[in-house]
């Protein structure tokens, strides 16, 4: 029996470096967990943008619309730049294997 997908979406401006290799590590993610996953990227325009979209930096991951970064979520602002997960500009392969687990439960 398969599962419906889940949604994982990855939101970036343009020319961000680390954007490519979010969505590289998230597809990693995805075949070591071997979840039936649908990925998206979506390109931030400008600050408008970031502000519809709950946006907080390049790239954002989010998992069934929940960002990976469990602190991330509101009241943090939103922010057209780069994002940093400790001093790193991906998160870790730990923080979006966890997001995944516990959606599909």
């Amino acid at each position: 029996m398969e599962f419906p997908a889940i949604q994982i979406e990855v939101l970036y401006f343009e020319g961000c470096p680390n954007a490519p290799r979010a969505v590289e590590l998230v597809r990693e993610v995805v075949a070591a967990l071997g979840v039936n996953a649908r990925i998206t990227e979506r390109e931030m325009k400008d600050y408008e943008d970031a502000v519809r979209n709950r946006f907080l930096g390049s790239p954002t991951i989010r998992v069934e619309g929940v960002d990976v970064e469990p602190l991330a979520e509101p009241p943090a602002a939103p922010a057209f730049g780069c994002r940093l997960y400790g001093s790193e500009g991906v998160p870790p392969h730990e923080l979006i294997e966890r997001a995944i687990r516990e959606r599909v439960r």
